[in-house]
């Protein structure tokens, strides 16, 4: 891995409003990893790897226009690929107008978009990161699942030099060195560091590539074929590290007990059906569901 410290590169990423700092800083707040994240009022940084290349970059939004900050302390010629992502992390290409429209006339959600107009999708800046949080995630808490990754960057991750004020320290773990540690005392059960392990190994064998270049389904279908993932995991790791507009984790708790069902919630299966005419935006749909079930004092998504 080479550290490169060139002179920071400033560029500016225009969106169409509405757009919405403090959806993207609550989401944050709530799942930032120590050391990888920082986040202040007004900002986001966190550490990257492209290629053998590692830095770090940070974003802050601007209060005269419509754009995005974006600050990179990495070699000039990834600045393009970084943008890319950093884009598509903060979702700055999506139209909310016409998302709106479609999802709008819905008599359960038309409400829950004209209280909070432009909802966007965060995804992850690293799918390999976000599919790690996924499988931590599984049947705990959004809190619990942070608390355990941040023990793995610990361990794992290798740390960024660099004394930059408000910079990050370390990398996330890659996926050899996940495959290859003893997690005993991680915080997990044994079946659940195996199936993470199971992944980390496919993943640096060049077994199972993370992509959806052949569309989610098929990324669900190769996620589900490894024991100990399941349907819930491989749609939530379409949705978050790769921003499907249409994935659907349909058994995600929060989705399911979102207070525009009442106080039973719904089934999994009568969801499933109803998100139906929510298509080709369902993943849209969970981030209002899943903002409703935040704002009645609980975390999802």
């Amino acid at each position: 891995m080479k550290n490169t410290s060139p002179t920071p590169r400033i560029i500016h990423l225009p969106y169409r409003a509405p757009w919405s700092w403090q959806q993207f800083h609550e989401h944050f707040a709530l799942r930032s990893l120590g050391g990888v994240e920082c986040l202040s009022s007004e900002r986001y940084a966190r550490s990257v790897r492209i290629g053998d290349e590692a830095g770090w970059f940070s974003v802050r939004p601007l209060e005269d226009r419509a754009e995005l900050e974006l600050e990179i302390h990495l070699a000039p010629q990834h600045a393009e690929t970084l943008a890319a992502r950093v884009r598509k992390m903060f979702d700055l290409d999506s139209d909310p107008d016409h998302i709106a429209e479609h999802l709008g006339c819905d008599p359960l959600l038309g409400p829950l978009i004209r209280q909070a107009p432009g909802l966007r999708l965060p995804t992850a800046f690293d799918p390999f990161e976000q599919a790690v949080r996924a499988i931590v995630g599984q049947q705990v808490t959004v809190k619990a699942a942070v608390t355990i990754v941040g023990r793995l960057v610990q361990r794992l991750g290798e740390a960024l030099p660099g004394e930059t004020e408000g910079q990050p320290s370390r990398l996330f773990p890659t996926p050899q060195a996940l495959a290859d540690a003893d997690l005993a005392g991680i915080g997990m059960p044994g079946k659940r560091v195996e199936t993470l392990q199971r992944f980390a190994t496919a993943c640096a064998s060049g077994t199972l590539a993370l992509h959806v270049e052949d569309g989610a389904d098929d990324l669900v279908k190769r996620l589900c074929a490894l024991p100990g993932i399941g349907p819930w995991t491989a749609e939530y790791v379409a949705l978050r590290a790769f921003g499907d507009p249409d994935a659907f984790p349909t058994a995600d708790l929060g989705l399911l007990k979102s207070p525009v069902w009442g106080a039973e919630g719904i089934t999994a299966r009568d969801l499933q059906r109803r998100a139906e005419a929510w298509r080709p935006w369902r993943a849209y749909a969970a981030v209002y569901l899943w903002h409703a079930y935040s704002q009645g004092g609980r975390t999802g998504g």
